[in-house]
């Protein structure tokens, strides 16, 4: 069943479209990495999907019993963001007060869901801590918790492993694996072209020339033969 589907977008501001006539499509289930040059227009796309800006032409449809706020959002973190002054149960017990589910205080319900969350992030340990105490690796499973409170269908990624140790990088890149064979459809966008080809079923190239397809299509593509071609250099 498809979740979304975009089609014919143009993407941009005011002054000048960044993206035109972008179309693709995502299937329950799926793990869609969004990959391509700096500035092509990936952090836009995102914003646009989450609802966040608007699209300048085209149009996105959700599918049937999907809303807005049934998207969860891990965002690449800021300076700011890293040295935020809550502690980790105040920052992912936050995730449930998203869209629909507004309200000024949190139930029951919400702190079973946060609770929940911090168990399967393995948070246990720090859910008293401050979140700026936390390592990059940490901070980012303390947002996964928190985008999983808002929703478990589908999970938006801006660049999670920025910044993070190859160690702490695999173990980010199993976690969300391991959300996707649960269920939960990602939609991640990386520079890592490696990590994306081994852990995606489907790649969204965007840049000068646009491909969506599998990943074995998109190696057989140009930009996939551009990109093996670089991996052989190194």
């Amino acid at each position: 069943m498809e979740q979304l589907r975009c089609e014919n977008l143009t993407l941009g501001y005011e002054n000048g479209a960044i993206l035109k006539n972008l179309s693709f499509s995502v299937k329950e289930g799926d793990y869609l990495a969004i990959v391509g040059e700096n500035g092509s227009g990936k952090s836009t796309l995102m914003k646009t999907v989450l609802g966040l800006m608007k699209p300048l032409a085209g149009k996105i449809e959700r599918g049937e019993g999907l809303n807005r706020w049934d998207i969860g959002y891990l965002p690449q973190q800021t300076i700011v963001q890293r040295d935020f002054p809550a502690s980790v149960w105040e920052v992912v017990l936050s995730g449930t007060l998203s869209g629909e589910k507004f309200h000024p205080f949190y139930t029951r319900s919400d702190r079973k869901t946060a609770s929940e969350n911090i168990e399967k992030m393995g948070l246990e340990a720090l859910k008293n801590r401050s979140y700026r105490e936390l390592s990059g690796g940490q901070q980012q499973r303390v947002l996964l918790a928190r985008a999983l409170c808002a929703t478990r269908k589908i999970i938006l990624l801006d660049e999670p492993v920025t910044g993070l140790d190859p160690k702490v990088t695999l173990e980010m890149y199993e976690l969300i694996q391991s959300l996707n064979k649960e269920g939960v459809t990602i939609i991640m966008i990386s520079h890592d072209v490696t990590a994306a080809v081994r852990y995606a079923n489907k790649i969204l190239h965007i840049g000068g020339h646009v491909f969506f397809g599998s990943v074995k299509e998109y190696l057989a593509s140009a930009e996939g033969k551009l990109f093996t071609a670089k991996e052989a250099r190194k």
